[in-house]
């Protein structure tokens, strides 16, 4: 399975848990949520059934001190990284393509303004429901995110690099 950290606060979010309610109050900044609640939910991620023969993380960890939590969490369950993944971007371009992000309110389709527009402007294509932007799709959310990101996420790249399990890969360029 895919492990979306991201997914995984925005549901703790939306079932109103007490580390959803904390999370959100950084989500909504634009900061980082802190590492004790994120690592608290992807433990309990883990102990499902589905990981059992091996997962992908998605967007975690975001730091040197989660990544080494993480890898303490990993010997516990004898479960070691096979490989860590940096998609290369340009600012620029990741910027156009998160505050391009709708959604849609009834089934979860996504869209991009600039890559997979609807068909309609705010309406979805699969049900007819509106469209909306995540408050942390905003510009001056996403450019904050971005800042706090590479200042985070620089080291944490250093880290997977000296345990040589890094493969970097370029993000920019067609979507498909």
């Amino acid at each position: 399975p895919e492990i979306s950290t991201g997914e995984i606060l925005r549901r703790a979010v939306a079932e109103g848990t007490p580390l959803g309610r904390d999370a959100k109050v950084s989500m909504d900044r634009g900061d980082l949520v802190p590492d004790s609640t994120v690592l608290g939910l992807v433990y309990a991620r883990l102990k499902k059934g589905d990981c059992e023969k091996g997962y992908v993380f998605d967007g975690f960890p975001r730091n040197v001190v989660q990544a080494e939590s993480l890898d303490k969490m990993l010997s516990a369950l004898r479960v070691p990284i096979s490989l860590a993944i940096s998609i290369d971007f340009e600012r620029s371009e990741l910027t156009k393509r998160m505050t391009g992000r709708r959604i849609c309110k009834s089934c979860g389709q996504l869209y991009n303004l600039y890559s997979l527009p609807p068909k309609k402007e705010d309406i979805c294509d699969k049900c007819g429901s509106d469209l909306f932007r995540r408050d942390d799709d905003r510009e001056e959310t996403v450019r904050k995110r971005l800042d706090v990101y590479e200042a985070q996420t620089t080291p944490l790249v250093e880290y997977y690099d000296r345990k040589a399990i890094l493969k970097r890969v370029t993000g920019s360029g067609s979507v498909y």
